[in-house]
C-alpha cells in the first residue's frame, strides 16, 4: 500500500474516531429493511442461480480491481461478484437480470452498492479489513447446503465466528479485521449489501458524499468490467409428428 493511500485511510478512520459500534450490529436498528429483503430469500436464490447458469463467465473480484488481487486471488479458486449496484451506480445490464433485487434496491436508497457474491469451494477471502467506516455491510446467504455444520462456509469478525445459513442475513462493520471461508464441497452464494451509515456530523456526511463521488466515478469507468452479458439460450426445438 502506498504511503499516499495510508495517510487517505488514517485520515478516514480519524473522520468517524467517534463511532464507538461493535463489529456485528443490530439489523431492526441500522437497516430495518433486511426483514423484507429476506423474505424473498427463495425468489433471490432463483435469480442468483439463474444468473449463475447463464453466465460462465462472471468476474472474479480481481478481474474488476487489480487492488483486490491480495484477498480474491490469493489461492487459486474463484470468488465471483455479479455487481448489480456500485457506489450508487446501477449496472443496468446486471439488474435486469436480477428483477427482485433491482426492485428492493429501487425502494431503498439507503443501499449504496449490491452484489452476487458467490464462493467456489474450498475458496478463503483473508483477514483484511475496509478502509471507511461511512458504510455498513449485509450479507443476507442464498445457498449454503452444509450451512452450520463443521463443512459449511463461516465469515469470521473481529474474532466472532458466524456461520452462513440459508436465509438469514447479518450485519457488521468491515473495518474490523474479517475473514470468510467455504471449506465444504458446495458454492456459497450470498448477497452482499453496502448501506449508508447513518451519521450526524456534517463532516461524516461530507465525507460520505465525496468518497461516494469518487466511488462512482471509478464504478462508470469500470463498469465495462462488471457488465455481464447472458450467453444465447439454445431454441426449443419443435417436435412434429
Amino acid at each position: 500500500m502506498s504511503k499516499l493511500r495510508q495517510r487517505i485511510l488514517a485520515r478516514y478512520r480519524r473522520l468517524y474516531a467517534d463511532i464507538d459500534t461493535p463489529a456485528i450490529l443490530d439489523m431492526g436498528h441500522y437497516f430495518p429493511a433486511h426483514a423484507a429483503l429476506a423474505a424473498q430469500t427463495g425468489a433471490l436464490r432463483d435469480e442468483a442461480l439463474r444468473v449463475l447458469g447463464d453466465n460462465p463467465n462472471i468476474p472474479r473480484f480481481h478481474d474488476i480491481t487489480t487492488t483486490q488481487t491480495r484477498i480474491s486471488a490469493e489461492d487459486g479458486k474463484n470468488w465471483r461478484l455479479f455487481v448489480v449496484k456500485s457506489y450508487g451506480h446501477v449496472i443496468r445490464a446486471n439488474a435486469a437480470q436480477m428483477p427482485v433485487l433491482a426492485g428492493f434496491l429501487a425502494g431503498h436508497r439507503e443501499v449504496t452498492s449490491a452484489m452476487i457474491s458467490y464462493l467456489d469451494p474450498g475458496k478463503h477471502i483473508p483477514r483484511h479489513r475496509g478502509p471507511f467506516r461511512g458504510i455498513l455491510r449485509y450479507h443476507l446467504c442464498l445457498l449454503a447446503p452444509a450451512g452450520g455444520t463443521d463443512t459449511g462456509p463461516w465469515l469470521e469478525v473481529d474474532g466472532q465466528r458466524v456461520p452462513y445459513r440459508e436465509g438469514q442475513g447479518l450485519l457488521w462493520d468491515d473495518t474490523f479485521p474479517h475473514e470468510v471461508l467455504n471449506p465444504g464441497d458446495h458454492a456459497r452464494i450470498a448477497i452482499l449489501l453496502d448501506i449508508r451509515r447513518p451519521v450526524t456530523r456534517p463532516r461524516q456526511r461530507a465525507l460520505f458524499r465525496v468518497v461516494m463521488a469518487g466511488g462512482r466515478l471509478a464504478s462508470m469507468a469500470l463498469e465495462g468490467r462488471m457488465r455481464v452479458t447472458p450467453r444465447p439460450r439454445p431454441p426449443k426445438s419443435l417436435n412434429r409428428e
